[in-house]
């Protein structure tokens, strides 16, 4: 496997997650943050895959460069590509849709866009 070039990783990351730790944190505690994002084939899953995700990037924000593990970087282009593909789906309607806040799960609000 190719090395990956971690700082642009994290260029891309910073670019693709416009939510703080703190505002991430708070979105994820909301209803609307629940009820949206894949719960796996049956749907019965307790969590979402996006709001796993979330949490993780809270994680990743409060950690310094020096301390982020491969792991880390592999989550990281996990994000970016998320944010990238779904921002290419945007519907008319973005601020009260479930594909708004499927992206905030992942740290990105389209409305700062």
């Amino acid at each position: 496997m190719a090395a990956i070039d971690k700082a642009k990783v994290r260029s891309e990351f910073a670019e693709a997650v416009n939510m703080t730790a703190s505002e991430l944190g708070d979105w994820l505690k909301t209803d609307e943050s629940r009820k949206v994002g894949f719960k796996g084939k049956d749907g019965d899953a307790a969590e979402s895959v996006g709001h796993a995700s979330g949490r993780r990037i809270v994680k990743l924000l409060g950690k310094k460069q020096g301390e982020l593990s491969d792991d880390d970087y592999a989550h990281m282009r996990k994000v970016v590509g998320f944010v990238r593909r779904h921002c290419a789906q945007r519907p008319e309607n973005i601020y009260t849709s479930r594909w708004r806040y499927s992206l905030m799960n992942w740290g990105h609000d389209p409305c700062r866009d």
